[in-house]
């Protein structure tokens, strides 16, 4: 009923065909009145474009995704591109470019990456936020011009977004603490050693943890909170610190992928398996520390489906006007010793091939 549908709610609203394209695909050059109008009656009519006709509509022109995430920390991001990349390929035929265009390190230079998808033309984008007070101009402006915005991995709540694909942070810092108390003794001094605080994922496992602790593990206590800016040295050399300073640390929560200097720390102090370690995600590095017991368990994010759901998002909303919802949680996975296998991340390699029809900068 595409055509007739079109018309129909042309003719229902007193606009014409070209208003109604408009307002069904979030396009500029109507007024928030008429777009609500148009919106209403096309719900009202159980009004959905089919794909094909929406290729048809746009004819040559491409529809364009920006993708702005960080290039460090390859062991997280490069399934999440691998999961952007292979939703492009499905969505090749229906007229959708990925605008690849990264940050080199988490939490710098989004707000510059952002516009510039901005000037490059994008109709949609997706961004890591990892300071979300730099960035929320660059995306407050995108949504203003119509072009929707889904934060992936972290949010950034009180930028006007449209969207968020994650893992709920409050959920895996309670999880953590939960697993947390299973694996240490009642009165246990627990340790967390995180990222950093600006990025509001960091902040919530932070302080989701060590709410929920001291309830999960009677007695227990919170030794310290430690922010290493995923930097290796940095985690190593404050990890072997608080060591150090307490003896008798029963476990420490890493709430980041930047799980092997705190093993390495463990190791050289002599204190694997005794501190019980529970870290965050998976990839094949971790598997031998997992076999030695280094690490007891693990918060799996699916970085790939992040990525590949933050995509189908957008092109749902760009191709058929699916309103984008604006929270997308994942559920989290346990990985253990038992089920390691069962993860994509050690079955083959996780990195991302980017694919040739992909516009790079």
């Amino acid at each position: 009923m595409a055509t007739n549908g079109i018309q129909r709610i042309a003719e229902l609203a007193n606009v014409t065909k070209g208003t109604v394209d408009r307002a069904l695909h979030g396009r500029p050059g109507i007024s928030v009145a008429t777009r609500k109008k148009i919106l209403r009656i096309a719900k009202r009519l159980a009004y959905t474009p089919h794909p094909a006709a929406r290729v048809l509509s746009i004819g040559r022109a491409s529809l364009r995704i920006g993708i702005c995430i960080p290039e460090e920390l390859h062991l997280f991001y490069d399934p999440m591109r691998a999961g952007i990349f292979d939703e492009a390929r499905r969505l090749r035929g229906l007229g959708v470019e990925i605008v690849y265009l990264p940050v080199p390190l988490f939490g710098a230079g989004e707000k510059e990456r952002v516009i510039e998808l901005l000037d490059r033309g994008v109709n949609a984008l997706a961004v890591t936020p990892g300071n979300p007070k730099s960035v929320r101009p660059a995306i407050e402006r995108a949504e203003k011009k119509n072009v929707r915005v889904i934060c992936l991995t972290t949010d950034a709540p009180q930028s006007g977004r449209s969207g968020v694909v994650c893992v709920d942070p409050k959920l895996s810092g309670h999880l953590a603490a939960e697993l947390m108390a299973k694996f240490v003794r009642p009165g246990a001094k627990a340790a967390l050693i995180t990222g950093m605080h600006t990025a509001e994922e960091h902040r919530l496992k932070t302080e989701a943890f060590c709410e929920r602790f001291p309830t999960e593990c009677a007695g227990g206590k919170i030794a310290a909170v430690l922010e290493a800016h995923e930097s290796e040295e940095e985690s190593y050399r404050k990890t072997s610190e608080l060591l150090a300073e307490h003896p008798d640390l029963g476990g420490i929560y890493v709430s980041t992928v930047n799980c092997l200097p705190v093993c390495r720390a463990l190791s050289a102090h002599k204190r694997a398996g005794k501190v019980q370690l529970i870290t965050t995600d998976l990839f094949p590095e971790m598997v031998p520390h997992f076999n030695r017991k280094t690490i007891q368990a693990s918060i799996y994010q699916d970085p790939y489906l992040q990525g590949q759901t933050a995509v189908r998002l957008l092109a749902d909303f760009l191709l058929n006007g699916i309103a984008i919802p604006s929270s997308s949680y994942l559920n989290p996975g346990i990985a253990l010793r038992s089920n390691l296998l069962l993860f994509r991340e050690v079955q083959r390699n996780g990195g991302a091939e980017r694919p040739a029809h992909a516009a790079a900068h």
